[in-house]
């Protein structure tokens, strides 16, 4: 048995949706712990030049391994449209057979409904001034409600009288909020008549996560629990108040799927061998030039659930070793390698500099004010789609990734250098009962 932990070091879009894929191959479990329909995790099906794409947004990666149980753990929040609308697309490419049932794909009851008046209040908020940049899918206000004990757990589908009145307790709560947002509040009636429908569909996909998680665990079964966004975006360690909602570190899937801290065995972080950003905030190693374009080029750089421009720039190091040390990672995945390829010279941020102070971890007040400390190394001209070792990599890749090793204090154990499963350099497996590759 190996419990294993993927999360996203960076401010997401690292590239967890291959990875988790890729593993799981040896996993017979794949949880999803935290997050919403913000969170869209792209895959690679098949290993042609025309292999086709597959967007999971609420479901785990895992679902494309046909032996691979999936649970959506009660620290997520859910649109049940966007749920049975995923679901739907799935069955219809092959991806779930017809008649499945929560044996092949289980949602916690604890989890929390996005519904209507969410993605409302998210909307009219990211039209005003301070917007965050979020994806306006209701992910933020339904956090709210958990957290002010007026939420409506998936649960409550199966007693509509109960769901009823926690709809319209809530929205008695949201109605002055919306309304000095500009808005018109929706209608109770209207909200109900659109999900009541749903239930017949959602209510057999619920079960008890937690339950379904320690079970796998104590028959000796490898569960594989897979993060959303990234460290830099937790509601606690990330850079508030430009965040998520959610617990994104490795300490959320203990909470989001309801296991012991003692049941984990291997924690992974995902870092791109650059970075990335999605909406507002500090980012001190973007670059807006012909290289920044580049890098959102080469690395399609366009997020999966809105398509928005991602920002980008050089990998920062101050960042990823704060994102070790607060998820206790064992490991890093560095993905998206090749698409540094071609350019002469590549920068490291190492520190930063803040009104003259130089700061070698990633500080609390002041980020927006910091300027990157970079240290400069060659690039490669080689492509690197048929590495399959560090040995096949060029010298110069090879000294980046070992650079990024050395400066980040955490070894690399898996290296990607393209978008398909084979284009991957596993040089430790995190089921450790397993052997590489």
């Amino acid at each position: 048995m190996a419990a294993v932990v993927i999360v996203g070091a960076q401010w997401g879009d690292e590239g967890k949706g291959k990875i988790v894929d890729l593993l799981t191959e040896h996993a017979d479990m794949v949880v999803r712990f935290g997050g919403g329909p913000n969170a869209g995790h792209t895959l690679v099906v098949g290993e042609g030049p025309s292999a086709p794409k597959v967007v999971v947004r609420l479901i785990p990666s895992g679902v494309l391994r046909p032996g691979t149980r999936c649970l959506l753990g009660q620290g997520m929040v859910i649109d049940p449209e966007s749920l049975l609308g995923e679901i739907d697309e799935l069955l219809r490419r092959g991806f779930l057979a017809a008649g499945f049932d929560a044996s092949r794909l289980a949602v916690s009851e604890r989890a929390h409904t996005i519904l209507p008046y969410h993605v409302l209040v998210d909307t009219l908020r990211e039209r005003g001034e301070g917007a965050l940049g979020t994806t306006k899918r209701g992910v933020g206000p339904c956090y709210e409600d958990k957290a002010g004990r007026r939420g409506v757990p998936l649960g409550a589908f199966r007693d509509l009288a109960r769901l009823e009145g926690l709809v319209q307790a809530a929205l008695r709560g949201w109605e002055p909020v919306i309304r000095a947002l500009g808005g018109d509040p929706p209608d109770p009636d209207a909200i109900l008549a659109k999900i009541v429908p749903l239930a017949p569909r959602i209510v057999p996909l619920l079960a008890d996560g937690s339950s379904i998680a320690n079970a796998a665990l104590l028959a000796n079964k490898n569960v594989l629990f897979e993060g959303a966004q990234g460290a830099l975006l937790d509601i606690d360690h990330g850079t508030y108040p430009f965040v998520t909602s959610s617990s994104a570190v490795a300490g959320g899937a203990c909470t989001g799927a309801g296991v012991g801290p003692t049941r984990i065995d291997t924690v992974i972080g995902l870092t791109k061998a650059y970075c990335t950003r999605v909406g507002s905030g500090p980012f001190p190693t973007e670059l807006t030039g012909e290289v920044g374009e580049r890098l959102r080029k080469a690395g399609d750089e366009f997020g999966s659930v809105t398509g928005r421009p991602r920002r980008t720039g050089w990998i920062d190091i101050p960042a990823l070793r704060y994102a070790a040390r607060v998820n206790g990672l064992d490991g890093l995945a560095l993905t998206k390698l090749d698409v540094l390829t071609g350019l002469s010279k590549l920068s490291i941020g190492v520190a930063y500099d803040r009104g003259g102070e130089r700061l070698d971890e990633l500080p609390y007040e002041g980020f927006d004010r910091c300027t990157p400390v970079y240290e400069t190394v060659d690039g490669w001209q080689e492509s690197l789609s048929s590495a399959r070792t560090l040995a096949d990599l060029p010298k110069a890749a090879r000294s980046y990734v070992e650079q990024i090793e050395r400066l980040a204090e955490c070894p690399v154990t898996i290296v990607s250098v393209g978008p398909r499963r084979h284009e991957t350099i596993v040089l430790k497996n995190p089921f450790a009962r397993l052997p590489p590759g």
